[in-house]
């Protein structure tokens, strides 16, 4: 049996964070294919909000939705479709939900559809912008997935810009993962972040305070 692919890695690291009636968000629509996972994971009872710039890219997400909900109507969540940058993610998903996401789906790069312009991409700027947001609207426990494409134009700038921010990440407030094909340089791989758990941070505060004093 051979690995995981890098998609399924990411939502096998995303079902077991986000439960019936969970909030979740997914960056970057494109084909729907993670909105209807989440959809399907959040249940009825929960939400999913999704962000793409691209007007075929949302209608592509819709009819993958509407056929899904002919099936089993009752078994989605409610998701909002928004025409827009997932930089805006902060300012356009409600209030009440910072602090509360169970998790947020990044699949960059372009829209994978036939007649897609594949010139039109995730950009880093834009990203890292999202990236913040989304932590900041993560449960303590929730997760970032971020599917990275460096093998494109434009793929290994932004890659080399979420794991330099990944990395950054106080361990306090986040550990991240990669998930990747060591022998290919240019292969898609999984970028993921969760968001500590606030007892995860108390026992850290003991550690950070033995190693303040120790170095006076």
């Amino acid at each position: 049996m051979g690995f995981m692919s890098v998609l399924s890695f990411a939502h096998k690291l995303t079902e077991g964070r986000l439960q019936p009636g969970g909030r979740a968000i997914d960056a970057t629509v494109g084909t729907g294919a993670d909105t209807l996972f989440l959809a399907k994971a959040a249940g009825p009872r929960g939400g999913v909000y999704g962000f793409d710039i691209q007007p075929a890219a949302l209608a592509l997400a819709e009819e993958r939705l509407r056929l899904a909900r002919e099936e089993a109507r009752a078994a989605l969540s409610p998701v909002t479709l928004l025409l827009q940058s997932h930089a805006a993610m902060a300012e356009a998903v409600p209030q009440d939900w910072r602090g509360t996401v169970s998790a947020v789906m990044f699949n960059l790069g372009y829209l994978p559809s036939g007649d897609a312009d594949k010139t039109i991409i995730t950009e880093p700027a834009s990203t890292l912008a999202a990236l913040e947001a989304a932590l900041a609207l993560l449960r303590p426990g929730g997760i970032i997935t971020a599917v990275l494409y460096p093998g494109h134009e434009g793929g290994d700038r932004e890659a080399a810009a979420v794991e330099a921010w990944a990395a950054g990440l106080p361990s306090r407030q986040a550990q991240a993962i990669v998930y990747r094909q060591l022998q290919r340089a240019s292969a898609p791989y999984t970028l993921a972040v969760e968001k500590k758990k606030e007892a995860d941070r108390d026992d850290e505060k003991p550690q950070l305070l033995e190693s303040a004093q120790n170095s006076k």
